[in-house]
C-alpha cells in the first residue's frame, strides 16, 4: 500500500495519466465490480465523500493488482450479491450480541490489515479535515462499498501454484 500511496500522491501529468490507465485497467479487468462500484457512487453523495470513495476504489484495485497480479479472477455478479448477504448478515449478527466485541470491518482487517489501516487512515483525515461540512451517512455509505470491493477481491485471489491445500478444501 506504501507503493500506491505514493503513487497517487503525486499530482503531475504523468500521475493523472498512470491513474487514468489504472482505471481502465480495473474497469478492463473487473468490469462487474467497477460498475457496482460506479453505481453506489453514483447515487446522490456529497462532493468530498465521492471523492473519498473513487480514491479509496481506486487506491484498493491497485493495491490488489500489484500485490496478486493476474491471480484475481474475474467477478461475477452473484459473487458481489452474496459478499454483500455476507456482509449484511455479518453486521446483523454482530449486532444483536451486545458482548460481541468485534464490527465486521475488524474481522476484515484481520484478514487484510494493511488495506483496512490504509482505508481508516483515509476515512478518519477526510472526516477531520472535513468535520463540519461533510455527511457521515454519505461517508459510511462509502466505506460499505469499500469494505465490499475488499472482501470480494480478497475472495478473488487464485491461491499460488502449489500452495498447499486443506483438508477441507479437498473434500468440497
Amino acid at each position: 500500500m506504501d507503493q500506491v500511496r505514493g503513487g497517487l500522491a503525486e499530482d503531475d501529468e504523468e500521475a493523472r495519466a498512470q491513474l487514468d490507465q489504472a482505471f481502465e485497467r480495473f474497469e478492463r479487468r473487473q468490469p462487474v465490480l467497477a460498475a457496482h462500484v460506479a453505481h453506489a457512487l453514483g447515487s446522490p453523495l456529497d462532493e468530498t465523500a465521492l471523492a473519498l470513495g473513487y480514491f479509496l476504489a481506486l487506491a484498493v484495485w491497485l493495491g490488489f493488482e500489484r500485490a496478486h497480479g493476474d491471480r484475481v479472477t474475474e467477478i461475477e455478479t452473484e459473487e458481489i450479491e452474496a459478499t454483500e448477504e455476507l456482509l449484511t448478515l455479518d453486521e446483523q449478527l454482530r449486532r444483536a450480541d451486545p458482548a460481541d466485541a468485534l464490527d465486521s470491518d475488524d474481522v476484515i482487517a484481520m484478514e487484510q490489515p494493511h488495506l483496512l489501516n490504509f482505508v481508516h487512515e483515509h476515512v478518519t483525515a477526510t472526516l477531520d479535515a472535513h468535520a463540519d461540512d461533510i455527511d457521515v451517512d454519505d461517508v459510511h455509505a462509502v466505506y460499505r462499498v469499500i469494505l465490499v470491493q475488499i472482501l470480494a477481491l480478497s475472495y478473488a485471489v487464485q491461491l499460488p501454484t502449489g500452495y498447499p491445500v486443506g483438508k477441507t478444501e479437498l473434500m468440497a
